[in-house]
């Protein structure tokens, strides 16, 4: 079946991922799967039944309350108790495709045979996916250890008819749900709510949309990056592939030999030049924004191994014969990830804002605020103010969030990654540097004007004329926040082949 994919162990790559959203598969548990969650099941109630031994989280109490033994008719009850108890979410509501994200994550995770659960749990997970059925989170409430659990906890709730879904377009109960589709709510067995609730999906779900996200706005830092230094009637020297070689960081490299390729037949970076040098912000570009396309490539490569990875706890070893509490729910790998790359983006940012400050300063031939009549009109003075205000509040968003901790649990978890804070700061920084790669961009195609009739590259104007369709020059003053909202919406309707992007 072409629109359905399968669960099961091979590994899940971005290029997977990103085919599953964009085409909107169905997922379906594949043989494999099947077989490990009913033999984790299995051997999980073969032990309960002949071992009265405490196993945390199974028979035990949560947290600090670990040492508490809960008697065997009162497992189900435990397990709800949780999941109810844990789902204190505050805040923003989650967007609705991160919430997605979450839920596949879970299925993906819950797949792997190691944490305990009933197949019709994860059957039940997997029909919320299909059927679009998304529940509400909040985006406040984890630490970012002992799992995301306040999130995954309201993720968990309308399998026991409890809080609240999107469906159709409306928010409707839980219980609502239930009837809505004559299903029985979920009679959770032992360990069940605990491997829903501990593990890193939160994050995870995060840290996959803005991997996907930010690889696509490195590539177009660069590509509007190179439109501003056309602009600019910047020079090609910067570019030349025996400077990068005798400095040979990936990203670099990859920098100047993109930006190369863009100027192919250029006749604006062939002309004379009358200048020696450029600024930094453009003679560096190779230099800045590989930095931090080899800082997207460690995120890349940490979050490639959490969305094949099990961060549920305890862990259940069947052939091992072996259940195991440890910590992989702990989110710091996440934590360091999400601030690396907070930090990396804002850089991005950071160099657009100076390349559009160059290009409104009446530098080069270009008047004043690239407008015809500078005075009458002021042109576009103030959108590098915008860009500026952004650029500085991406400044504050970009401290790092792993370098705080807060005990909770009554000092049984005592350490925390942070990691669920850093991800929704992380989004706010991606989000920002989408609307500051659109003001470059507005700022880039208005200079480019002034050059004529040399043109750039024909790579670069085949990509000015779509741009051009949608948002035109600007003669006189107009409303530019206008003209700035529309160039986010073509960056965001941009489509790139994902293996350009991500290779």
């Amino acid at each position: 079946m072409k629109n359905v994919h399968y669960i099961d162990s091979n590994l899940v790559t971005f290029e997977i991922l990103n085919d599953i959203i964009l085409t909107e598969k169905k997922l379906k548990l594949s043989e494999e799967a099947i077989a490990k969650i009913n033999k984790c099941r299995s051997y999980l109630d073969e032990k309960i039944k002949h071992d009265s031994a405490p196993i945390y989280g199974i028979n035990t109490g949560f947290g600090s309350l670990c040492d508490v033994k809960i008697s065997a008719t009162n497992l189900t009850k435990l397990q709800e108790n949780l999941v109810m108890s844990h789902a204190c979410g505050t805040g923003d509501k989650v967007p609705k495709n991160i919430i997605k994200l979450m839920l596949f994550l879970k299925i993906q995770s819950l797949s792997y045979g190691h944490s305990g659960v009933q197949l019709k749990t994860v059957e039940r997970l997997i029909e919320f996916y299909n059927n679009n059925i998304l529940p509400v989170v909040y985006t406040q409430g984890s630490l970012g250890a002992s799992g995301d659990l306040a999130p995954l906890a309201h993720l968990a709730l309308p399998l026991i008819g409890k809080g609240e879904v999107y469906y159709n377009d409306k928010v409707i109960t839980g219980e609502a749900l239930l009837k809505e589709f004559n299903w029985q709510k979920i009679e959770l067995q032992s360990k069940e709510g605990l491997a829903l609730l501990n593990g890193t999906q939160f994050m995870t779900a995060y840290g996959t949309h803005l991997i996907l996200k930010s690889f696509k706005l490195s590539y177009l830092a660069d590509l509007i990056g190179t439109l501003s230094l056309e602009a600019f009637d910047g020079r090609i020297e910067p570019f030349n592939e025996l400077i990068h070689f005798i400095r040979p960081h990936n990203g670099q490299i990859k920098t100047a030999q993109q930006i190369k390729s863009f100027l192919t037949d250029s006749q604006l970076i062939n002309q004379p030049k009358a200048h020696v040098q450029d600024p930094y912000s453009f003679r560096c570009i190779p230099q800045v924004h590989g930095a931090s396309k080899d800082a997207l490539n460690y995120c890349k490569k940490t979050f490639l191994t959490e969305i094949n990875a099990v961060t549920d706890n305890p862990n259940i070893f069947v052939d091992a014969d072996e259940i195991i509490s440890g910590g992989n729910f702990h989110g710091q790998p996440l934590a360091l990830a999400f601030d690396f790359l907070s930090i990396a983006m804002a850089e991005l940012g950071s160099i657009s804002e100076r390349r559009i400050f160059q290009l409104v300063s009446g530098l080069r031939n270009l008047p004043p605020f690239l407008v015809k009549n500078p005075g009458l009109n002021s042109g576009f003075m103030i959108p590098q103010y915008t860009a500026a205000s952004i650029v500085s509040q991406n400044k504050q968003y970009a401290t790092p969030s792993s370098i705080d901790s807060i005990v909770s649990s009554n000092g049984q978890e005592d350490h925390v990654s942070m990691g669920a804070n850093g991800a929704t700061k992380a989004m706010k920084v991606v989000d920002n540097l989408e609307t500051i790669l659109a003001i470059e961009l507005l700022n880039a195609s208005q200079g480019l004007y002034f050059r004529l009739p040399l043109k750039t590259s024909p790579f670069l104007e085949s990509f000015l004329q779509a741009y051009r369709s949608e948002v035109p020059f600007v003669e006189d003053d107009i409303i530019l926040s206008t003209e700035i909202n529309k160039t986010v919406s073509f960056i965001k309707n941009t489509i790139i082949d994902i293996e350009e992007i991500l290779n």
